[in-house]
């Protein structure tokens, strides 16, 4: 009777074995974490706890993978009591039990980098036991280099913006401005939009004035700036076109004097080059007036040598220190006022002159 009721059993408890799944005989413990946000250069923990059953018999595998769209990127792994790390993330990634074969296969990454975005999945194998489970990792950048400016006139009853921009940081990006002197409520006139960081206050007033600080911010932290606001009262700008008129027209003029000078000195310059280069035919020198006078004194000296005392009276009177004129040089003909000095007769023979009978005229021009 018994051994008809273990047959009857047998076929019942095959199907229950055959029906049952080998995934469950391994389990990763269930968690909250599907979401994971961290800022670039922290450090972010995956965790991946799991349990074995009797039934898991196989070596223990536990395999970290970048889900790709088309294809998965290794991590890390441990296999047969061995660690294997020196994929693309070597040096920033580990195990965070040194004995993950317990049942810890949790992991650390360090530094982390916008390019580590992704979906990690963690897979625990021992056969016949298999079960997975993923989380998505997001790498945002902090917003940095944040910076505070004015635009527009700090007059009164002008409108005038604050402007505030992060250089850097992940989207979305949003500002807000705060008064830091007096009180942080803002103007009453003023106009905030916390997606491009203007501040627009209108119809200024001397109210306004003081400190404010802009806040950029994103998922994964914050960052800061200042500036401050002085509202005057309108400047004359009157005064103030008349001296920019005024200012112009000095720089022009001294412009225009600069310009002229050049030219003038670039003239000069051409001119003696001009002069230097130029070959001209020498003009004879003048006849010497001492020449002359030495000659014509020279002269009249034989000329005395000759004579008798009696015959010196006429050119004792002659200033020989007086130097001739050029009408000596100039013949009768061309110089009308020229007179021969007279000479005696007897002086005449003795400079040895020789007589000549000029025949006589008469009136109508005919010899007598």
């Amino acid at each position: 009777m018994e051994s008809s009721r273990l047959l009857w059993l047998l076929p019942l408890l095959g199907s229950v074995l055959l029906s049952s799944d080998p995934s469950e005989c391994v389990m990763i413990s269930p968690t909250d974490q599907t979401i994971v946000t961290k800022a670039q250069g922290e450090k972010v923990t995956l965790i991946c706890k799991f349990t074995l059953a009797s039934e898991d018999v196989g070596q223990l595998d536990i395999e970290w993978v970048m889900v790709q769209p088309d294809s998965e990127q290794t991590v890390i792994l441990y296999n047969t009591g061995k660690t294997y790390d020196t994929y693309h993330m070597s040096g920033r990634v580990g195990f965070v039990d040194p004995a993950p074969s317990l049942g810890d296969g949790t992991i650390e990454i360090l530094n982390l980098k916008p390019t580590d975005t992704g979906t990690y999945q963690c897979k625990v194998k021992k056969l016949p036991g298999i079960d997975t489970h993923r989380v998505q990792l997001t790498v945002l950048e902090k917003p940095s280099r944040t910076k505070c400016y004015i635009q527009g006139s700090q007059e009164i009853g002008t409108d005038v913006t604050l402007k505030c921009t992060s250089q850097e940081g992940s989207p979305v990006i949003t500002y807000n401005w705060i008064k830091t002197t007096d009180t942080d409520q803002l103007p009453p006139t003023s106009v905030l939009n916390t997606d491009t960081g203007d501040l627009l206050m209108k119809n200024a007033s001397q109210i306004y004035s003081g400190s404010y600080k802009c806040v950029s911010s994103n998922r994964v932290g914050t960052d800061e700036c200042s500036v401050v606001l002085n509202i005057t009262p309108p400047m004359n700008r009157a005064g103030t076109i008349a001296g920019a008129i005024i200012g112009t027209l000095l720089g022009l003029s001294l412009l225009a004097f600069f310009i002229f000078c050049c030219c003038k000195k670039q003239r000069e310059k051409k001119y003696e080059k001009e002069v230097h280069h130029d070959i001209r035919e020498d003009v004879p020198p003048p006849k010497s007036r001492a020449s002359t006078a030495r000659s014509y004194i020279g002269s009249n000296r034989s000329s005395l040598g000759s004579m008798s005392p009696s015959n010196m009276d006429g050119y004792a009177k002659t200033q020989y220190n007086k130097v001739p004129s050029e009408d000596f040089e100039r013949t009768p003909a061309q110089n009308p006022n020229f007179q021969p000095p007279k000479v005696a007769a007897p002086n005449l023979s003795r400079m040895g002159a020789i007589p000549v009978m000029i025949p006589a005229q008469s009136k109508d021009g005919s010899i007598v």
